[in-house]
């Protein structure tokens, strides 16, 4: 019995609308035999509601080119935005051009401009845009909407502006992407007019104001409007997510104190069992050093455990050095039938290169291939290479190097070199400093990268590359940008740029003291300065004076004059930590029986006894 194309047609809208694809399949199989054309946008998409992007790409690429109009492009590329893959419509825009011009309609190109903001692919989304602009359909205030808020995503909220502007009819929708865009750059004047002028404001404006302010790092303006909102707004922000955004916040500056605020408001609204929540806690937790409260409300999320959160605690643990902890948790996670991710592995791999588990840390690279189809990144190379690296099997970390289907960065170029100067390979460190000295850009970005670099030449005996280095550094900028460390002292927040404090801050010279009384104890335990990572040309009474004030160690004098006694010191550093500080920081750990946890740009270094959980190797 010949069943009718209408009908056929009416039962994959139903699989489409109930989320069937199975049966979807099984109509599919029919449509093949009785001839596609009728069916093969309906299955299109079916198959993106389903979220099936994979079959939806099969049906679209099977279709004639002459049998495609502009709904089989719309449902391919709704199926892509819909599977959270945006690249893909983004990379199918110039054959959507090559084969229709711009006969586009306003759903279509606001579905490219949704993928464009979700990749900031700013050079392809201007292109539309412009394209939109000389359309039938420009006076279309939905994409104009779809632009307002891929403009605020690109960090260019101006440019948002003034398509906003150009709406006839506002809405909040354009209104929150446009508060959103100028929280996100700081700019909290303009995002709290364009918010306050928003008709009908809803959780969600308010989530885009205080998020915005947290996800671009402007962490007390972000704390002081959501006080503020608190107290004097007719709408609620108490909401799980604003309260996520609040704890990542405090996670990315570091700030307990903060972080154990906006926790405990958590708790008193009942969010704190929130996944959302919860796995901020644990990432703002390990991110601050406190891997007990981290593990504790691990624990406390039960059944609700998703790879995000076994992820942020085997990270966190990964970068304190806890390799065993690390490994156990990664156990764990896969009894518990979790599917581990790309951000898992590094963490993994990293881990090992930090115990010389160089077979183990292989077998990981290995398997996130071979047994979850994960890509690996440039980031999991560069573990790779520091994981063999550190295992002094330097040959083969130059060879994953040189056979990564990447360019090399400066990480994983400085990863190598690190791990030749910590070997003694003397020649093959300066061949790598060679390579870095020459790559494109001018050279390393780091300032820390060319004083490894100009140690590297000078074991190796190269001189006149010693002096090249120094000049280098002497005519960027980089050499006079001062690093920085913050230290938190109860509620308070202290930072200190290098430099002598003596005249600039309330305690100078109590500082000053402090630090002259730990470095007579020092030089009695045996302490030489290391002047080597001083690369300016002067006297070397001048490069240990210098030495003496980086901004670690006005920190750490601080916090050991104003902290609880007894308490840890906590720190954070801009920059990676140098060797002479490194040194310094395990001998104050000693003399003064404190604990000391810096967290570097690199990763954390808890220092207790004279020792640090780095193992003197990072």
């Amino acid at each position: 019995m010949t069943v009718p194309n209408s009908l056929i047609l009416q039962r994959i809208k139903k699989c489409r609308d109930l989320r069937l694809p199975i049966h979807g399949r099984t109509l599919h199989a029919r449509c093949i035999k009785s001839g596609m054309a009728p069916f093969a946008n309906a299955l299109l998409d079916m198959y993106g509601k389903c979220g099936h992007p994979k079959d939806a790409a099969q049906v679209f690429d099977e279709m004639p080119k002459s049998g495609r109009d502009l709904i089989s492009w719309a449902s391919i590329f709704t199926a892509y935005n819909l599977a959270n893959l945006p690249s893909y419509p983004v990379l199918l825009f110039p054959s959507f051009m090559a084969e229709n011009g711009f006969l586009a309609d306003g759903f279509i190109v606001a579905t490219l401009v949704k993928a464009c903001a979700v990749l900031a692919a700013l050079r392809v989304g201007r292109q539309v845009h412009a394209h939109f602009a000389v359309s039938s359909f420009s006076d279309d205030d939905v994409v104009k909407s779809s632009l307002v808020d891929f403009y605020s995503k690109c960090g260019l909220p101006d440019d948002a502006a003034r398509v906003f502007d150009s709406i006839a009819r506002k809405n909040v929708v354009s209104s929150t992407s446009l508060v959103y865009g100028y929280a996100r750059m700081g700019r909290k004047a303009e995002a709290l007019e364009v918010f306050r002028n928003t008709p009908r404001r809803s959780v969600y404006t308010s989530t885009a104001l205080i998020s915005g302010l947290a996800q671009g790092g402007h962490c007390t303006d972000s704390f002081e409007v959501f006080n503020n909102l608190r107290r004097f707004s007719a709408v609620s922000v108490d909401d799980p997510f604003i309260l996520s955004s609040l704890v990542a916040c405090s996670a990315d500056v570091a700030s307990l104190q903060m972080g154990k605020q906006v926790h405990r408001l958590a708790i008193g609204l009942g969010f704190d069992r929130n996944s959302f929540v919860t796995n901020s806690l644990i990432d703002m937790y390990s991110k601050c050093s406190e891997l007990s409260s981290a593990e504790e409300a691990f624990r406390l999320m039960v059944d609700k455990r998703d790879v995000v959160s076994w992820t942020s605690l085997i990270v966190g643990m990964a970068q304190h050095g806890l390799a065993h902890r690390v490994l156990s948790l990664y156990d764990e996670m896969i009894s518990a039938g979790l599917v581990p991710n790309e951000v898992t592995f590094t963490g993994i791999i990293y881990c090992c290169s930090h115990v010389g588990l160089v077979d183990r840390g292989l077998r990981f690279f290995e398997s996130m291939v071979a047994d979850y189809g994960l890509k690996p990144s440039l980031r999991h190379y560069t573990c790779l290479v520091d994981l063999y690296g550190r295992s002094r099997r330097l040959r083969e970390a130059l060879g994953v190097l040189e056979g990564m289907p990447f360019e090399p960065d400066e990480a994983v170029w400085c990863a190598l070199l690190s791990s030749c100067c910590q070997a003694g390979e003397e020649r093959l460190g300066s061949e790598i400093a060679d390579r870095l000295l020459e790559s494109s850009g001018g050279g390393p970005k780091n300032p820390s990268t060319w004083i490894m670099m100009s140690n590297a030449y000078a074991a190796a005996g190269r001189w006149d590359r010693v002096s090249r280095v120094r000049k280098v550094m002497a005519g960027t900028k980089m050499s006079k940008q001062p690093g920085y460390s913050c230290v938190d002292v109860g509620r308070e927040r202290e930072v200190f740029y290098a430099g002598d404090v003596s005249g600039h801050h309330p305690m100078g010279d109590e500082i000053v003291r402090k630090l002259e009384e730990l470095g007579g104890e020092m030089r009695r335990r045996g302490y030489v300065p290391d002047t080597r990572v001083v690369l300016h040309d002067m006297e070397e009474d001048e490069k240990e004076r210098q030495l003496s004030r980086h901004s670690e160690r006005l920190a750490v004098a601080y916090g050991l004059i104003r902290c609880v006694p007894g308490s840890a010191i906590r720190i954070v550093k801009n920059v990676r930590v140098c060797n002479d500080c490194h040194r310094v920081m395990k001998l104050i750990s000693d003399i003064s029986g404190r604990e000391i946890v810096v967290r570097d740009a690199n990763r954390f270094h808890r220092f207790k006894d004279g020792l640090c959980s780095c193992g003197d190797f990072w």
